[in-house]
């Protein structure tokens, strides 16, 4: 008879060396390392650009986003750390985890940063549990295309109502009421620092 497998617990998260990421998705611990450089940009630019304009300076309690880098969500038994994710004033007015070390309200946008590591982790295993759990938008970026795709959920599945690609301009649902600059997410093509060997 074959062994059953044990599930997951926080505590191998815990366990995790310093600089990994944990997450557990259906039982299993998936520990990711820390990103490239490509990544972190275009983390830190969504978060500026859609936070500038949605959350900050936005009355507290009507209108606007909660927005959040790399929160923990508890989820239905799964332990899942997105890139960004959002909650909608009107729905969440005030977030019941704004003092926890993590959420268990499911966000109505998500965004993840596609990389080589978590490509197929992102798109096979956590897209169907972030539909299931009821996320209403999800974002995938790849640095390396330059691409933003956008799925929009229905009953049964993820719509994919657009992908974007390079520097233009764009209206992405859920965040159409403001044009977001693609080009601000990416580094410039080519160029090394001054001193820096060639191939580094």
């Amino acid at each position: 008879m074959k062994k059953s497998k044990r599930a997951a617990t926080y505590e191998d998260i815990e366990a995790l060396p310093v600089g990994w990421v944990g997450e557990i998705l259906e039982d299993e611990l998936v520990a990711s390392p820390r990103p490239a450089l490509p990544h972190a940009r275009v983390g830190l630019a969504l978060s500026a650009l859609l936070g500038m304009a949605f959350d900050l300076g936005q009355p507290e309690t009507r209108g606007g986003w909660w927005l959040l880098y790399e929160p923990e969500l508890h989820l239905g038994g799964n332990v899942l750390v997105p890139d960004l994710a959002g909650w909608r004033r009107e729905r969440v007015p005030v977030p019941s985890f704004k003092d926890a070390p993590f959420a268990t309200v499911a966000p109505d946008w998500i965004c993840e940063i596609l990389s080589p590591a978590s490509v197929n982790i992102d798109r096979e295993r956590k897209l169907p549990l972030y539909h299931r759990e009821g996320v209403g938008h999800v974002w995938l970026v790849d640095p390396p295309t330059q691409t933003l795709e956008i799925h929009r959920r229905r009953a049964r599945s993820w719509r994919l109502i657009a992908r974007h690609t390079g520097d233009q301009d764009v209206f992405a649902e859920p965040f159409d009421a403001l044009a977001l600059r693609l080009g601000a997410l990416w580094w410039p093509p080519g160029g090394r620092a001054r001193g820096e060997p060639a191939g580094r």
